[in-house]
C-alpha cells in the first residue's frame, strides 16, 4: 500500500517547494519556518485540547502528532525537519520519523522546544508560518505569517498532487468502512451514539483523529445541518437516518454524507430521486467548470424535486424566481477539500489574493472558483424540511404556492443529504467515494 506513496512523494515535495519559491519570492524573503502548533490547555486546567497540525505544516510532511516541530526550508536547499520528541514519561512521545519521506530532509531531533532556535538555518529574510506564540518574537522572524506568501499558497493547494490524491482515495476507502459499518447499526436499531461507535470501528478511527465532527441524526434530528450530539437512547421508530462523517490519511481529510429511509416509502423515493440529481451534479466536476454556476444547478435539481414530489405546484422555473428553493437547500453545494475539511482558497481570485463574490442570495457557498485540473470538490446538494425556514416560507406571499399538508409529513424526516468527493480532471471527474463505497 505505501508503495505508491513513496512512487509519489518526490514529486510532490518537488511541487510545494516550487509553490514556495514562487510565493517567497512575491513575499522578499529565502526562507520560511513553517510551525507545527503547540497544544492548548483547558482554561482553569492541565488538559489540553486534542492537537491538530498547521495545515502548511502537513503540506510537507505527513506527520499529524508532531507537536513544537518545524519545517524549515531555504530557497533552493533541502529542506529541514526540526523534530520535537521530549524524553517524557507522562506520555508516550512521537515515533522517530520514519518512512519513505524521511530521506528527503534533513532531520533534526530536539529535547526541548526552545532549542529549536537553534537548529534554524541561516537566512537573509526569514518568514514564519503557523500559529504564532509571543516568545518566538526574539528568534529573528522578519515576517510573521505575511499574506504575500500566505495567498498563493492557498491558492495553489486547491490543485492535488498523484500523491495527495493518493491520500485522499484512502481517507475515502476507510470512511466508506465507516459509513457501511454505520448503516448496518441504523438498521439494527441502534441509537446515534452507538451508530457513532459503529462508524469509528468499521473505519478503525477515533474521535481525536477524525477531520471535523461526525454527525450522526436519526429522524428529525437531520433537519439541523451540524447536528452536533450523539443521543443514548433509541427512538422508538427508525424512520430516518443521516451521517456526515470522514476520516483523514496523512493529514488528508474525506466528507462524507449519505440518508437512508428506515422504510421503503415515499421518503426511499425522494432519497433516490436526489441520489440521482447529485450524482449528475458530480458528472459535471471539470476543469473549467464555474463551481458557483453548479451550486446554481443543484438548486434547479430541488426545484425538480420540489415539483416532481407535489411539494410545490409550480414551475421549477417559477420556484427559482421567488427564491423558494432556499428553504429547501439552504447551504452551499460544496466546498474545496484537502488538507483541511473546508479547505482554503475557495474564494480567491489568484494568487495575490482578492474575492469571488457569492452568487446573490447564497451566502452559505464555500467556494467560487473555477474548477482546474486536479481540484478536489464535495458535490453535496441537500433536501431539508427545517421549522424554522419552513415557518418563514409560510408567512411569505410565496408559501401559497406549497402543500404544506404534504410537507408537514415528511417533516418526521429531518432531511437529506447526498455528499461524495470528486476530483476534477479533463478526462473526466474521478469520485473518491462512490469508488470507495463500491469497495467497501
Amino acid at each position: 500500500m505505501s508503495d505508491a506513496l513513496a512512487k509519489q512523494y518526490p514529486a510532490h515535495l518537488e511541487a510545494v517547494r516550487r509553490h514556495f519559491d514562487a510565493a517567497m519570492q512575491v513575499a522578499g524573503c529565502d526562507q520560511v519556518a513553517v510551525f507545527a502548533g503547540s497544544p492548548h490547555l483547558q482554561f482553569l486546567d492541565d488538559y489540553h485540547y486534542p492537537f491538530k497540525a498547521n495545515p502548511h505544516f502537513k503540506y510537507w510532511v505527513p506527520l499529524t502528532a508532531a507537536p513544537e516541530s518545524f519545517v524549515v526550508y531555504t530557497a533552493g536547499k533541502r529542506p529541514v525537519l526540526i523534530y520535537f520528541q521530549p524524553d517524557d514519561y507522562w506520555h508516550v512521545p512521537p515515533a522517530p520519523p520514519a518512512g519513505y519521506w524521511v530521506e528527503h530532509f534533513d532531520v533534526r531531533v530536539i529535547k526541548q522546544p526552545e532549542t529549536a532556535r537553534e537548529e534554524l538555518p541561516p537566512a537573509k529574510r526569514r518568514a514564519f508560518l503557523g500559529e504564532w506564540r509571543e516568545d518566538f518574537r526574539s528568534w529573528g522572524f522578519d515576517l510573521v505569517n505575511p499574506e504575500a506568501l500566505i495567498n498563493p499558497l492557498h491558492y495553489a493547494r486547491a490543485a492535488k498532487t498523484a500523491y495527495e490524491l493518493e491520500c485522499m482515495r484512502r481517507s475515502n476507502a476507510s470512511a466508506a468502512r465507516g459509513h457501511r459499518a454505520a448503516e448496518q447499526a441504523f438498521r439494527a436499531g441502534a441509537s446515534e451514539y452507538e451508530i457513532h461507535n459503529a462508524f469509528l470501528a468499521g473505519a478503525g478511527e477515533t474521535d481525536d483523529a477524525l477531520p471535523y465532527h461526525a454527525i450522526v441524526a436519526l429522524n428529525e434530528h437531520a433537519a439541523t445541518l451540524h447536528y452536533q450530539h450523539w443521543e443514548r437512547d433509541r427512538p422508538k421508530q427508525h424512520r430516518a437516518f443521516l451521517i456526515d462523517a470522514g476520516t483523514q490519511h496523512h493529514g488528508y481529510a474525506s466528507d462524507v454524507t449519505r440518508t437512508y429511509s428506515g422504510e421503503t416509502d415515499e421518503f426511499q423515493a425522494l432519497i433516490d430521486g436526489m441520489d440521482r440529481e447529485q450524482q449528475a451534479l458530480g458528472a459535471q466536476v471539470r476543469p473549467g467548470v464555474d463551481f458557483a454556476k453548479l451550486h446554481l444547478e443543484a438548486h434547479a435539481a430541488v426545484a425538480r424535486l420540489l415539483k416532481e414530489f407535489g411539494f410545490v405546484t409550480l414551475s421549477p422555473e417559477a420556484m427559482l424566481a421567488q427564491g423558494i428553493t432556499t428553504t429547501f437547500l439552504p447551504h452551499g453545494l460544496g466546498h474545496l477539500l484537502g488538507l483541511q475539511t473546508h479547505d482554503v482558497g475557495g474564494f480567491m481570485a489568484g494568487p495575490a489574493g482578492g474575492t469571488l463574490p457569492k452568487p446573490e442570495g447564497h451566502p452559505y457557498l464555500r467556494t467560487t472558483r473555477t474548477l482546474g485540473e486536479g481540484y478536489v470538490v464535495t458535490i453535496e446538494p441537500g433536501f431539508y424540511f427545517i421549522p424554522a425556514l419552513l415557518d418563514r416560507l409560510k408567512a411569505e406571499s410565496a408559501g401559497k404556492h406549497v402543500d404544506w399538508k404534504k410537507v408537514d409529513g415528511f417533516r418526521k424526516f429531518g432531511g437529506i443529504r447526498i455528499e461524495d468527493n470528486v476530483v476534477a480532471k479533463a478526462t473526466g471527474p474521478e469520485n473518491l467515494t462512490r469508488d470507495a463505497l463500491r469497495a467497501a
